[in-house]
């Protein structure tokens, strides 16, 4: 499951953001502890711990004395805002700069983002139905 550059602990919090921005984590849903994911993941108590402070940093969980830890209410939100926000930044700011470059206009570029979502948004026919042989 952790296998990427990152350090280990960047990788534990970037899946409990990833997590909670899904819904497979939700507000007030307690998280494992630092003990069950040292166990689970083979990985040494202290690198969950340092993601689990880090997360609890970006407000994204909180500790309850005696009981463990859990998603901060509003967490999936506040991370939807900052992903939007470096969505932008990384993403459409780099685009719109490249199409000015290349002479393309803006109505073009969401004409096509339009055209694009349209068409990922429609099923396709020649994908087998679950259940179909």
């Amino acid at each position: 499951m952790f296998d990427g550059r990152e350090p280990l602990y960047v990788q534990i919090a970037d899946q409990i953001r990833q997590d909670v921005l899904s819904g497979a984590l939700e507000a007030e849903e307690q998280v494992m502890s630092t003990t069950q994911y040292a166990t689970t993941f083979r990985i040494n108590p202290a690198t969950a711990a340092k993601a689990f402070a880090e997360l609890v940093d970006e407000g994204v969980l909180y500790k309850r004395r005696g009981v463990g830890m859990f998603v901060a209410p509003g967490a999936r939100e506040k991370l939807r805002a900052e992903r939007r926000d470096t969505f932008f930044a990384d993403v459409v700011d780099p685009v719109l700069e490249q199409a000015r470059l290349l002479g393309i206009d803006v109505d073009e570029v969401v004409a096509r983002l339009r055209e694009r979502a349209a068409t990922a948004a429609q099923p396709t026919t020649d994908t087998p139905q679950a259940g179909a042989r």
